[in-house]
């Protein structure tokens, strides 16, 4: 499908769909994050190292890395700073952890055929500083396969103003509709589906054909 059948999304409408999930229809964070973990770890077929931040790209990254490990494919996951992760990625740490994965606090990327960037999502407004620019230096440097989780890290989402430094993917998956940065960076596209209702979208200003995912719940751009 070519990507100007679909519409885009900002990252201010993904704010407020998110938030209009849980207040009209009941459907919250903690559901979109876990249809969004689901989605990503199933179109990973290689062995795969995680890579987190503390936000909630963060917590899709968490458990994409728990389906991962159920299939066999996980061979690490890292966390920027575990303390900070608050709300429903703390769940998805959580969960993760009684499930006897252990989260680092360094990122191991050389066993890994994927490297999946979970690191900063569509909220990011400036050029990442300190550990999170540290960690994406080394996923550029690594050599691996890399799949960013809804925008690469680094990338101004609705600008395409690609920050220093930012993920350079060979993939990005993104989540519920393709975001306006993606039009310059992130490499393939995926879009995938994860339940968030066409009202919603419609409500925040989106509007989306109503056979949006009626052939199957991921599309290719």
């Amino acid at each position: 499908m070519s990507s100007n059948a679909l519409p885009l999304i900002s990252s201010r409408q993904v704010r407020e769909a998110d938030a209009l999930a849980q207040a009209r229809f009941g459907i919250g964070v903690d559901w979109l994050m876990e249809a969004a973990g689901w989605q990503i770890a199933r179109l990973i077929d290689q062995p795969a190292v995680v890579v987190c931040g503390v936000g909630n790209n963060a917590g899709d990254g968490l458990a994409a890395a728990r389906h991962l490990h159920r299939w066999g494919r996980l061979l690490g996951v890292s966390c920027v700073d575990v303390t900070r992760l608050s709300g429903a990625a703390a769940r998805e740490l959580e969960a993760l952890r009684r499930a006897g994965v252990e989260v680092a606090s360094e990122p191991e990327l050389d066993p890994a055929a994927v490297v999946v960037d979970a690191i900063f999502g569509t909220g990011l407004t400036r050029a990442p500083e300190g550990k999170f620019a540290e960690w994406i230096e080394a996923i550029n440097a690594s050599g691996k396969r890399v799949i960013s989780v809804d925008v690469p890290s680094g990338l101004d989402a609705d600008s395409s103003l690609a920050y220093a430094p930012f993920v350079d993917p060979d993939e990005t998956i993104t989540l519920g509709l393709p975001k306006p940065g993606l039009s310059q960076f992130g490499g393939r596209v995926t879009v995938v589906d994860i339940g968030i209702p066409l009202e919603v979208y419609e409500a925040v200003g989106v509007k989306v054909p109503r056979d949006h995912f009626a052939s199957g719940d991921v599309i290719r751009l």
